[in-house]
């Protein structure tokens, strides 16, 4: 277990140098020259003023240098000051993050709730209406992208029933819980159909096994085994797609945000890259990368001790 504990780390480690490298390179190639920017546009902008511009902001190395000054002072905690906002990128990401954090948290707790109950649902009714229902309604959900749906709940419960505000995030638990419903569900959606179809038919491969028709011939009760032989032996590919999904879900907030208004990581994203603000860019880039991983090699951490079938390969 340590050795492959060390193994997944040492590759978490690798990855994420790789992507930091990506991702740098990727700005770095970005239409747009920041100088440009950075000197207040084009207007009476000298050649002069430009090259004066880009040695402050040591745009005029090149893209290896720039690329080891900039993970040097990553690994100090240093991400540098934003071209756009003048303050320093860890900060602007300080204020902003704790309300991402709340979208991905509440959506993650909707697709999970309602995504695993509809899965058992339609495992439990296969073959009934119950099952055509719930495999219907979540290839509907899965067919509509993010920002559709976010219109459409805007529309519907927002506008003409007036349920919930359309814009913000609120203050306090009940207030961010209230903003925060229609986005969370706008992100949730599609997840909530994956991991109810995942859990469907994990539900389905683990109830065809010899020991479940053994228990239903000793005569032991139905809600006993899917308890006990069927969801628990279904619960390794579910906590692995709900942990794939959760991690995805940072890189998706940046269209919810956009659509609902919310001052997150998301809309700041997409604020720095039309602005150029490569600092601001590169900082949201990388932590969503790091999350994304992060979580992903935690959930390969903990699928083995939930499937003793995966211990035993792994070995």
């Amino acid at each position: 277990m340590l050795a492959r504990t060390s193994r997944r780390l040492a590759g978490l480690l690798a990855t994420l140098l790789a992507a930091s490298f990506v991702i740098f390179a990727a700005v770095y190639a970005a239409p747009g020259d920041p100088a440009v920017f950075l000197a207040g546009g084009r207007d009476k902008l000298t050649p002069e003023k430009l090259e004066l511009v880009r040695a402050q902001y040591h745009l005029d190395e090149p893209l290896v240098v720039q690329y080891g000054r900039w993970l040097g002072d990553c690994l100090q905690f240093d991400l540098g000051r934003s071209f756009k906002y003048s303050d320093q990128v860890a900060d602007l990401l300080t204020a902003r993050f704790p309300t991402t954090l709340a979208l991905v948290a509440y959506a993650t707790v909707l697709f999970v709730v309602l995504g695993v109950g509809a899965g058992v649902l339609a495992a439990v009714r296969r073959g009934t209406w119950i099952d055509s229902a719930v495999v219907g309604g979540t290839t509907l959900a899965a067919s509509v992208p993010s920002f559709v749906s976010a219109i459409a709940l805007v529309a519907l419960f927002g506008v003409q029933l007036g349920w919930f505000p359309v814009t913000g995030s609120g203050e306090g638990f009940t207030g961010t819980l209230h903003h925060l419903t229609l986005p969370a569900l706008a992100l949730a959606l599609g997840a909530l159909a994956l991991i109810s179809r995942v859990t469907r038919q994990a539900m389905a491969d683990a109830g065809a096994a010899d020991h479940v028709e053994v228990a239903r011939a000793s005569g032991i009760p139905e809600r006993e085994i899917v308890l006990r032989h069927v969801l628990r032996n279904a619960l390794g590919p579910i906590v692995t797609m709900c942990g794939l999904v959760m991690a995805g879900m940072l890189a998706g907030t940046v269209v919810v945000e956009t659509a609902f208004g919310i001052s997150g990581i998301g809309s700041l994203l997409v604020g720095a890259i039309n602005t150029h603000d490569f600092p601001v860019a590169q900082a949201v880039l990388l932590l969503m990368v790091t999350g994304y991983i992060v979580v992903t090699t935690l959930v390969d951490l903990v699928h083995p001790l939930l499937d003793p079938r995966v211990k035993e390969a792994a070995a």
